[in-house]
């Protein structure tokens, strides 16, 4: 890759989150929890997020800590691709 290849993909989003569901065939689900002040109460709220991931090899599990980019459009509802896994999930 160029310098001005690395420039353009470095401009895409990054998320970390945990994989929630790994069914579909090289698709992931990962929730991204966020806490933001309560507009009106101040209280911290927490509110979650559910992205769909394209995983080419199928390496991410349920309960992984994975960190997924931004990408152009890959079907209906997957608008990432997973980049890295951070953290294994512990077996049980």
């Amino acid at each position: 890759m160029t310098d001005e290849t690395k420039s353009k993909r470095s401009l895409r989003k990054t998320r970390v989150g945990v994989v929630v569901g790994d069914r579909p065939n090289k698709t992931i689900v990962v929730r991204i929890d966020r806490r933001a002040p309560h507009p009106l109460y101040k209280k911290v709220v927490l509110s979650s997020k559910r992205y769909y991931a394209h995983d080419e090899n199928n390496e991410a599990k349920t309960g992984d800590t994975v960190e997924i980019m931004e990408t152009r459009p890959l079907s209906k509802l997957k608008r990432w691709r997973l980049l890295t896994i951070l953290q294994r999930a512990a077996k049980a």
